[in-house]
């Protein structure tokens, strides 16, 4: 029988990393540079809770808002698990490693803080299981990279880096959001666990309401968007401005797989024909895209940050697959990426701290200066290579079968799965290379003398290299009868909680006979084996060709239309703010107009024809009056003649209100009325005798303007006054108040409990205009405001 998760360590687990990152500050005047290691303490204790829950699986519950079923569902399965080994494990390294990069580098203090506010942030989304909790997880790590990427606040390329990340990854968590609430408006519930583990009745729910589509293409943007599919991959090469370690943590274990984990955690609900089509086709378009762009680098992190893409859109395309090897290949590449993207980011780390440069066409021949760094290299490359028997090579053959397996169902265009495939994986093989022929060859002059790395800094390194290899070693044990258990097992719990299809036990090997999938990473080595030696021209026609085609980089569409947004905005701020009052009278009048009119308009409200109101004489020789005031307003020469017909403007609705049985209203208006013009008086003096010329045509349009305003108000009060509800609100307010309200005073209980919101506003506006007086009084006696 599976045990079920311990609560207590589950928050624990999710909860310890925010409480050190609060803590970090104040730890950090006390151990200095040492707090590297009380974060990869926090990080070890992580790992030590996920390990507890190892083999458990079920839901842990704690309610939060009840009235909405939003509650703190976190759910423990193999995937979670998955995950949360990932962001615990590699983030000690990590952390370790900092201790040596982040040597008197600026701002260590908060670089500790936001890496420990990004790991829990990961741990949140990995084991949220309420769709509103994993939502507010998914944004805070876009929140903390934000801060990580842009660590360099200096530095433009940062800032850039740091704006674009953010721009793109909540944006697409928006649309992730709006995917969640189709999914509760068609099955009533925001749990998903209930949706992965249940998942047919609730899918038969979003499909029968016709939100399924709408669904499964909303929640993939939130998914390419974080997994930098193309074309929203753009984000990714700009986030190497962050220090190498957040680099190497957000590319194997953080963010990035955020996106993936998505496609994964969603595929038991969502499998279906549309999912199919959506994800294999943008997983392998990314898969394919993206390894020529890192055939294009020039900067180590920059190859890297492109095949970090490349892998995404692997695992993306084999999620996107509906046979059980596509599970397989998403389960178990996840966990192959992270081995041997996080060495690969460690080791070019350590060859841009010790050679002082990152330009690929600079370094060669390092091996003989760093020869554990090569070796981890050399395990890691040939891992993202995909080359046999090191680890990457089994999942990119499951990848392969899930491919052919889908064309020899489907035939015709599906055939494009297994050649698409092959190609782009020809260019992963092509990079991988040249990534790890930076430590032979001939050694440049110009290098100069390269230290030997701190232990702090190739320790993690080799530590993760030696995992790949284990792994890899696995395959070929288990090619020869001796299965690596714990390794099978493991993936295998991934893969059922992946799977939507019967789950068979899982098992990974070295091929041993010619089977099509092997023919296919036959032909992938043999044909990039023939092509490396042509790299370089490969290398340079593609950068002329997005040289001389612009529009070919996703990159040139965002700047131009970020860009292109930032000048209108600049245009239409200085246009609606220009310092005048009027000005901003006219924007403010004319688009409330808008508002009202377009709102009236779009709910086909009707004006009433006729009314029951009884206007008498004297009322319409008070309103004849305030009519010939209003246009004497307009036409006065002077400030004075202008505020004393105003007066009587006002005056003339006063009497109205007298006449119309209003007698509070008309004290009102007559006390408004007395203190404006007392107040004209006081200042009249300040102002200048006469106003100056008007043109024309502002002064019609402000008499066009005026009579909207005047036709939206006479029409705003037909449609109110016309209402005739069937049920009194002071029947509803009499009879909820002690219900709803817990209180005998019903002015008190309205206040206080039905519009509470609109109190605290009120609240809200009347404190700011009081601090604003103190502060103006407050400047006038420093003699900084007249």
């Amino acid at each position: 029988m599976t045990p079920n998760p311990d609560p207590a360590a589950v928050v624990t687990l999710v909860a310890l990393p925010f409480v050190a990152a609060a803590f970090t500050p104040a730890v950090f005047r006390w151990l200095g540079e040492r707090t590297a290691y009380y974060a990869a303490a926090v990080a070890l204790a992580c790992f030590g809770l996920a390990a507890s829950q190892y083999g458990a699986q079920g839901t842990v519950t704690f309610a939060w808002i009840p009235a909405l079923d939003v509650s703190l569902r976190f759910y423990v399965d193999g995937l979670a698990l998955l995950v949360g080994f990932l962001a615990s494990g590699i983030g000690v390294l990590i952390f370790t490693y900092s201790a040596g990069y982040m040597h008197g580098e600026p701002g260590q203090a908060k670089y500790y803080t936001a890496l420990l506010a990004f790991m829990g942030s990961m741990l949140g989304v990995a084991f949220a299981a309420d769709l509103l909790v994993l939502f507010v997880f998914w944004e805070l790590t876009s929140i903390a990279s934000f801060v990580l990427i842009g660590h360099y606040t200096g530095e433009r390329a940062s800032r850039y880096g740091a704006r674009k990340s953010m721009l793109i990854t909540v944006g697409g968590g928006l649309f992730m959001l709006a995917g969640f609430l189709l999914v509760w408006s068609a099955t009533g519930t925001f749990d998903l666990a209930a949706l992965v583990t249940d998942p047919e009745p609730y899918r038969t729910m979003l499909r029968d309401a016709g939100l399924l589509v709408p669904a499964v293409a909303l929640i993939g943007i939130g998914a390419a968007a974080k997994s930098a599919q193309v074309p929203l991959h753009i984000w990714l090469p700009n986030a190497m401005e962050a220090p190498t370690p957040v680099s190497a943590f957000l590319h194997s274990a953080t963010m990035v797989k955020a996106g993936v984990y998505l496609v994964g955690r969603f595929r038991p609900y969502l499998l279906t024909d549309e999912w199919t089509l959506l994800f294999t086709v943008m997983g392998l378009l990314t898969m394919t895209v993206a390894a020529m762009l890192a055939v294009t680098a020039t900067d180590i992190k920059e190859l890297l940050a492109y095949s970090t893409a490349s892998h995404l859109g692997l695992i993306v395309a084999g999620f996107g697959f509906a046979s059980i090897y596509g599970a397989e290949t998403g389960a178990f590449h996840i966990l192959n990426h992270a081995l041997f993207k996080a060495p690969l980011f460690l080791v070019a780390g350590i060859v841009a701290h010790e050679a002082g440069t990152r330009r690929i066409g600079d370094l060669s021949g390092l091996a003989d200066d760093l020869p554990i760094t090569a070796a981890v290299a050399v395990v890691a490359s040939l891992g993202m290579a995909g080359v046999p028997p090191f680890n990457g090579f089994y999942s990119k053959e499951l990848l392969f079968e899930a491919a052919y397996y889908a064309a020899e169902a489907s035939g015709g265009l599906a055939w494009l799965y297994p050649v698409v495939a092959v190609f782009g994986s020809i260019f992963t093989f092509l990079y991988s290379i040249r990534f790890m022929s930076l430590f032979f060859g001939d050694r440049p002059e110009a290098l100069g003398h390269i230290h030997r790395p701190p232990a702090t800094m190739w320790v993690p390194a080799a530590l993760l290299g030696t995992l790949a290899a284990l792994v890899g070693l696995g395959g070929v044990l288990s090619t020869v009868g001796v299965a690596p258990v714990p390794v099978d097992n493991f993936v295998g719990s991934v893969v059922g909680s992946v799977a939507a299809e019967e789950a068979h036990g899982f098992h990974y090997y070295l091929p041993t006979e010619l089977t099509p999938y092997a023919a296919m990473s036959a032909v992938t080595i043999l044909v990039g084996a023939a092509t490396y030696p042509f790299y370089d021209r490969i290398h340079d026609g593609l950068n002329a060709l997005m040289a001389a085609v612009p529009p070919l980089r996703a990159n040139w569409w965002y700047d131009g239309t970020v860009f292109g947004l930032n000048r209108v905005s600049v245009q239409a701020a200085n246009t609606v703010q220009n310092g005048l009052l009027r000005t901003y009278a006219t924007w403010t009048l004319a688009v409330s107009v808008l508002l009202v009119l377009g709102g009236y308009l779009l709910a086909e409200v009707s004006v009433p024809t006729s009314t029951t109101t009884l206007v008498s004489p004297a009322m319409v020789l008070v309103l004849l009056v305030a009519i010939v005031a209003a246009v004497a307003v307009g036409i006065a020469p002077s400030h004075i003649a202008g505020v004393l017909t105003l007066s009587i403007l006002g005056f003339m609705v006063a009497i109205f209100y007298i006449l119309a049985s209003a007698p509070d209203l008309a004290l009102t208006q007559l006390t408004v009325e007395t203190l404006t013009l007392v107040i004209f008086v006081l200042v009249l003096d300040k102002l200048p005798a006469y106003y100056g010329e008007v043109k024309r045509s502002r002064a019609l349009r402000d008499a066009a303007l005026s009579l909207l305003v005047g036709a939206t108000v006479t029409v705003t009060v037909l449609v109110t006054t016309v209402a005739t509800p069937t049920k009194s609100i002071k029947e509803y307010f009499v009879g909820q108040a002690i219900p709803k309200g817990g209180g005998g005073n019903i002015v008190n209980v309205i206040l206080v409990d039905f519009r509470g919101l609109d109190t605290l506003g009120e609240i809200a506006v009347i404190a700011m205009s009081a601090l604003s007086v103190l502060t103006l009084v407050a400047m006038r006696e420093r003699g900084e405001a007249s």
